[in-house]
């Protein structure tokens, strides 16, 4: 269970966690300072809180040993992490060539694609695997070309098909996590109402690649449909794929993806608690263009920011059962109709 944090102490980690945010200007006491830092590293955010603390400098920080030591135990482990989102960026290339070369078309997605186009510093989010999406009638060939990059299937082969998600541990080195997905909606219960796959990023893309209409589709789903908000770095995404809207034919965009692909639901609820999160009224505004149903009512009164900041709380208990009453909506929510 995390540390505790009060009001207050809340606030100061959602300004940690905002990339854009300046930095915290607070000093902060021993305890308060120690909370926050566990608090970030659970919600995937250290980086982000590290690279400010760096910026504003030692001369503000506690003096308190403990908590000297623990800052910098943490900061020697952030080049590890880099080095290791470097190693997964070299052997995901490495898999797109070979990809490339048999004909199998292809895109990665998340991590690196979201560090490198949402995120003014790379560092600030790092990531433990390569995503990489086909067309579920490639995915045995997809497989196959993985396997000969000197990888070996880490999960059931059956289910990885219905969940349309393989999982490949690379051989010399079994903290190298390359997924396979065929779809990047895994429950199967969900996916009679939504599915975002290769061909429809490609139809959100048009003539583009990751466009920031796709980029925020998939963090979208990447937040509400993989992991049901188990983290502030699943909102960060998605509110850096906010910012990375620049034009309101890419609002436009995102609005018509989220028909297309029937994550209204999804794009309504993740879009409002980011909102209120991080005070990003555009995400809010954004979200009320999609007209509230009795789900959506309901959602948001499962997913607030409590829900989220107290994952791993003395709430979390709570937290929990709000997270699973909400995949129960999504998997009970009508498709809304779609044009063709």
């Amino acid at each position: 269970m995390l540390p505790f944090l009060n009001s207050a102490e809340e606030k100061l980690l959602l300004r940690f966690a905002d990339p854009e945010a300046a930095a915290v200007e607070d000093d902060l006491s021993a305890k308060a300072l120690s909370a926050l830092l566990d608090n970030a590293e659970f919600h995937g955010v250290l980086p982000i809180m590290l690279r400010k603390l760096h910026e504003r400098g030692n001369a503000h920080l506690t003096s308190d040993a403990n908590v000297q030591s623990k800052l910098h135990e943490l900061r020697q482990k952030a080049p590890i992490a880099t080095g290791q989102s470097m190693l997964l960026n070299y052997h995901g290339g490495r898999i797109m060539k070979e990809l490339t070369a048999e004909g199998i078309p292809a895109r990665i997605v998340k991590g690196p694609v979201f560090a490198g186009k949402l995120y003014r510093h790379v560092t600030d989010r790092p990531f433990t695997d390569i995503d990489i999406l086909v067309e579920p009638a490639n995915l045995a060939r997809a497989n196959r070309v993985i396997a000969s990059c000197g990888f070996e299937l880490g999960s059931i082969e059956a289910e990885s098909y219905q969940l349309q998600e393989f999982k490949w541990l690379e051989k010399g080195n079994s903290s190298l996590l390359v997924e396979l997905h065929g779809d990047l909606v895994h429950d199967t219960g969900m996916r009679r109402r939504l599915s975002l796959g290769f061909r429809e990023l490609r139809a959100i893309d048009g003539d583009a690649t990751d466009t920031p209409a796709a980029l925020l589709t998939i963090a979208i789903v990447h937040a509400a449909g993989g992991h049901k908000f188990h983290r502030l770095q699943l909102c960060v995404d998605v509110l850096q794929g906010v910012r990375a809207l620049q034009s309101p034919e890419a609002e436009a965009r995102l609005l018509d993806a989220a028909r297309m692909t029937g994550i209204e639901l999804e794009l309504a609820i993740v879009l409002n608690v980011t909102g209120e999160l991080f005070g990003e009224r555009r995400a809010l505004e954004l979200a009320g263009r999609i007209k509230p149903d009795l789900s959506i009512r309901l959602a948001k009164r499962l997913i607030t920011t409590n829900t989220l900041l107290r994952v791993n709380s003395r709430e979390k208990i709570g937290s929990r059962l709000r997270r699973d009453a909400f995949r129960w909506i999504q998997r009970l929510a009508k498709a809304r109709p779609y044009p063709a």
